[in-house]
């Protein structure tokens, strides 16, 4: 019988910014609530894009270092923008898609993409930033379970995609019902 290995990472670096333009804050440890990261913009009603309903943001920490090695930008110092930097889970983050993930103490539920835009290059001050995080600019969230998450927190997916889980099922009971292999 075969099965689907565990997909884990851990949280490399976490970030909020106080409101609409303001600095990036890279945190030790954050609360994340409800309606999003305590003392970030978007919860406070803040951000740039308030209303399109991104309690919480993901970006992988692979797509920021192929961005910094492609086009020696590196915003490793939170001018992406982004709540949670995962490591372990490839730059190409469209797997997490509808899974339930376990972020530190929280659960998350990644629902879209989150593309970047001509305002976080402005705010970085860093011409090309958009486009090359174009296709990998991280994963908008909604919160499942409230909790705290900190650098170094293990990242692990708790429920697959339901749009892949019944393939993987029906794998393992294809498996049971073939008969064992004959030396």
């Amino acid at each position: 019988m075969t099965s689907e290995p565990e997909r884990a990472g851990t949280v490399e670096s976490l970030v909020t910014a106080s409101e609409g333009g303001a600095p990036p804050v890279l945190r030790d440890a954050v609360e994340v609530r409800p309606d999003g990261v305590e003392s970030d913009r978007y919860r406070r009603g803040d951000g740039h894009f308030q209303l399109d309903g991104c309690a919480v943001t993901l970006v992988a920490a692979e797509a920021l270092a192929a961005v910094r090695e492609e086009t020696g930008i590196d915003v490793r110092d939170g001018r992406h923008r982004r709540n949670v930097v995962v490591d372990g889970f490839g730059a190409e983050m469209d797997g997490l898609l509808d899974a339930t993930v376990a972020v530190g103490d929280a659960l998350l539920r990644p629902t879209r993409r989150r593309p970047p835009c001509a305002h976080v290059e402005e705010l970085a001050g860093e011409d090309g930033l958009a486009s090359a995080l174009r296709n990998r600019g991280g994963l908008c969230c909604d919160v499942v379970e409230p909790g705290r998450v900190a650098v170094d927190d293990a990242v692990r997916v708790r429920e697959a995609d339901p749009r892949s889980a019944g393939a993987a099922i029906a794998e393992r009971l294809a498996d049971r019902e073939r008969p064992p292999d004959r030396e």
